[in-house]
């Protein structure tokens, strides 16, 4: 892995995640050789397309949802205390989701690569591994437990370290999914010749959200990209607020794990 220095000031929480996250990847090296974990990868389950579902709904005019399954967040707290990642996703799957989105991250969203498996073979949905991705180690890893697509957050990478991961994702036949937060990040992001592009609408810094975030950015965009907005999409109003702006691609996670019904929330939010 490069040692290229190109990554800006990171916010405090994120130097607290990604420092436990460097120790995690060490014990798991420990505990299984990569060329196991490289057979295993080879091994599982065939790819669904993550870009492909989106792309469907999208050339429908239908709103293309990841949909999330994260059970707590560092800002927010436990989110849903009934948890079943199996129920979830067969609640998303019947309300038209697109695509899923599993925490796989431990000790800052009490997420589990077991809640990932489960999902996914409770479905026929497509699924990202949302996690915090800085070592090959784990790209594997996530096409082992039979994950479609990885995410690649743009401020906890070198430039060199996202078109390293990108690529090896690319080699196992996975989709990936670059998140940015600001101009800065997008340049960087827009580089490397990848369809999805996540704009978060909350700051790593704050933890503040603004739509606006969204918006702003949207003006950077290429055409051949297609840009998903995350965090903050709460209501039907927000939902219309980015399909006003022809942006039709949204990954929310809060609003439907703080419902009772999932499914029923992604249905009554993008009706």
């Amino acid at each position: 892995m490069s040692n290229d220095k190109s990554i800006p000031e990171t916010p405090d929480i994120l130097v607290k995640i990604l420092k436990r996250k460097r120790e995690e990847i060490r014990v798991a090296k420990a505990r299984e050789n990569i060329n196991v974990l490289t057979q295993r990868a080879k091994l599982a389950s065939p790819v669904r397309g993550f870009v492909n579902a989106i792309k469907a709904k999208l050339e429908k005019n239908q709103s293309a949802v990841i949909a999330e399954i994260k059970k707590a967040s560092p800002s927010k707290g436990i989110l849903r205390e009934n948890f079943d990642p199996v129920e979830i996703a067969k609640s998303y799957e019947q309300a038209g989701a697109a695509c899923l989105s599993v925490l796989t991250d431990l000790d800052f969203f009490q997420g589990k690569e077991q809640y990932l498996i489960d999902a996914r073979n409770a479905c026929q949905l497509p699924v990202l591994r949302k996690d915090f991705m800085i070592d090959p180690y784990q790209v594997y890893e996530a096409r082992a437990m039979a994950a479609d697509c990885i995410l690649l957050i743009v401020a906890v990478l070198s430039s060199t370290q996202m078109s390293e991961l990108a690529t090896l994702a690319q080699e196992l036949a996975m989709d990936v999914l670059v998140e940015v937060h600001d101009e800065n990040e997008l340049e960087r992001a827009l580089k490397i010749p990848l369809p999805l592009i996540g704009i978060n609408n909350r700051n790593l810094r704050t933890f503040e959200t603004s739509l606006d975030t969204t918006i702003k950015l949207q003006k950077n965009m290429i055409d051949d990209r297609i840009l998903v907005t995350e965090s903050g999409i709460l209501k039907q109003e927000d939902v219309q607020f980015m399909r006003d702006n022809n942006i039709n691609a949204f990954l929310v996670g809060e609003a439907f794990m703080k419902n009772d019904n999932p499914g029923e929330k992604l249905t009554s939010l993008f009706k």
